[in-house]
């Protein structure tokens, strides 16, 4: 993540790190198969991190977190929900996406 800094903001890059630290987890966690694909592009040159995490799954409906906050666990999607841009899931896979950019710029 660090090789990402020259290309978007830090504070983006470490957004970045969080998000897909969550994402990925729940990849191996729930995906099936051997193989998760993690895509970054930052290519826009105008700070902004399009990042995508893409497993084996069966596919999935994203809901909204209902368990107490003091239960560890599934923060994932929330997480990606209240920090990117835009994010969304592939109809029918298991293929998250998010985009990011500079936190101080407005939404």
């Amino acid at each position: 993540m660090d090789a990402l800094v020259p290309h978007v903001p830090e504070p983006v890059a470490h957004q970045a790190r969080l998000l897909l630290s969550e994402l990925v987890t729940n990849a191996v966690r729930h995906g099936r198969g051997p193989a998760v694909r993690v895509l970054l592009d930052a290519s826009a040159g105008d700070g902004t991190l399009r990042c995508e995490i893409v497993d084996e799954g069966d596919g999935f409906v994203p809901t909204a977190r209902t368990r107490p906050a003091t239960e560890p666990g599934g923060w994932g999607l929330h997480l990606v929900e209240a920090l990117s841009r835009r994010w969304g899931v592939r109809e029918g896979s298991t293929h998250v996406w998010f985009e990011l950019g500079d936190p101080d710029e407005a939404r």
